[in-house]
């Protein structure tokens, strides 16, 4: 591939242009599916011995696992288009999932895509379904045009990186259901078997009114692929996309979400009126952490008087945790260990849990074969609204609220996308970098 500019030889469309129309789109006649006023395409139906056919876009680490965890869970799907910025991630990715199932990969050169505009090539296939499973600044965009063409989609987490790109994603995730269209998320706590009992029983009462809830991410550090000097500084960032805020949204929207998730989720994914918080960069220090910060600690506030008191950290040699704790009026639960004590009795989950990443791509193949596709968008736009308002709370030092955040006009990341020189942006100082989002 060449550093100095996309195979189209051009910059690919402006993100400020595409988000600024998010209010425009959407207004065709919607007729059984279809929207027929603005050039969408119909809604993919398929029977149950249809062969349904994906395509990958992302085909790093969670997407190649993505690819397989499909296939595990429908026999009649077939991966046939896989895509990437960069064209080396695909054939290491092809590997791997014709490893798995070599009679149900059929991804030839032609069918092979990369640079920036790669998933707009993917949009004009035959393909049913879309795994997005790329780096979260481009996800907004890319669920847009899946929808748009017809597509229905598994979408990773977060969904957005600002509040304009959860904005686009709602509207995205409406006109999804307008066409009939499964957008399953990839926040797969909520298709873990055991989660969804402790949850339901909670919901249920097991422990009385929720008071207050402690949610921990407290884990080691991940990867980072170095720097290469061919490599142009728009290269060396999406290929090392963690450590930089308008391609992750930093580690409390990368990862730190699931926690987050399954707060919104006990709250009926009502999203928090307020949050306070702080963090920093006490480890992270050298330049090659981009401008990150290494832990965040917020306190969301609901309007029924509920808190949430997060914590993430991703630091070597520390104390690890990353369960969920409730209190509530009559008991307690740990989530994760699967453990709920009340008055009365200490219940313990004894049941088997099948691989919450199979049991996600099972219920969307299932919604769509039966008609009635999943649509997981407000859930998912919420937390991820929910851990952009922390971020924005620790790196301004100031509390934040929900609509602030939701109705900000700040766009991360740059006008276009092309290889060469980008800013990578300030290390967020607070009390120095400006007042509530959106103020």
């Amino acid at each position: 591939m060449k550093n100095e500019k996309p195979a189209s030889g051009k910059p690919s469309t402006s993100r400020r242009k595409f988000l600024a129309g998010i209010g425009a789109v959407g207004t065709g006649l919607v007729t059984n599916g279809m929207v027929t006023a603005n050039g969408f395409v119909p809604a993919v139906h398929s029977r149950n011995d249809d062969v349904l056919k994906i395509a990958l876009i992302g085909c790093g680490g969670r997407g190649t696992g993505a690819a397989v965890n499909a296939l595990n869970a429908d026999p009649n799907t077939k991966v046939t288009v896989l895509a990437d910025i960069f064209q080396d991630r695909i054939g290491p990715c092809l590997e791997s999932i014709q490893k798995a199932y070599p009679d149900r990969v059929d991804v030839p050169q032609e069918r092979q895509f990369y640079d920036f505009d790669a998933y707009k090539q993917v949009m004009q296939s035959d393909v049913d379904v879309v795994l997005l499973c790329t780096t979260p600044q481009f996800r907004p965009v890319q669920l847009r045009a899946a929808i748009d063409a017809g597509k229905h989609v598994f979408c990773e987490k977060p969904v957005a990186v600002d509040g304009p790109g959860v904005r686009s994603v709602l509207e995205t995730c409406r006109i999804a259901k307008e066409k009939s269209l499964a957008v399953v998320s990839g926040l797969c706590w909520r298709y873990d078997v055991k989660v969804n009992e402790v949850i339901k029983r909670i919901k249920d009462g097991a422990i009385g009114d929720i008071i207050a809830i402690q949610e921990n991410y407290l884990t080691g550090t991940l990867w980072h692929r170095g720097k290469d000097p061919k490599w142009s500084e728009m290269e060396y960032q999406i290929r090392n996309w963690l450590y930089f805020t308008w391609l992750s949204g930093d580690h409390i929207a990368e990862q730190h979400i699931h926690s987050l998730d399954k707060a919104l989720w006990l709250n009926d994914d009502q999203a928090p009126i307020s949050c306070v918080g702080m963090g920093g960069r006490q480890v992270r220090t050298e330049e090659k952490w981009g401008n990150v910060y290494d832990h965040f600690a917020c306190t969301y506030s609901w309007e029924n008087g509920v808190k949430a008191f997060t914590f993430t950290r991703q630091m070597e040699g520390c104390s690890n945790d990353t369960d969920d704790y409730i209190l509530g009026s009559k008991g307690n639960a740990q989530v994760l260990r699967g453990i709920i004590e009340n008055e009365k009795e200490k219940w313990r989950f004894r049941g088997n849990a099948p691989s919450m990443y199979d049991l996600e791509h099972v219920e969307m193949f299932k919604s769509i074969r039966n008609g009635s596709p999943i649509n997981n968008g407000e859930y998912m736009s919420n937390s991820t609204l929910m851990a952009i308002m922390g971020r924005e709370a620790c790196y301004t030092g100031q509390e934040v609220s929900r609509d602030s955040v939701l109705n900000s006009e700040m766009v991360l990341g740059p006008e276009a996308f092309a290889w060469g020189d980008v800013d990578p942006g300030l290390i967020a100082m607070p009390g120095r970098s400006g007042k509530n989002v959106g103020s």
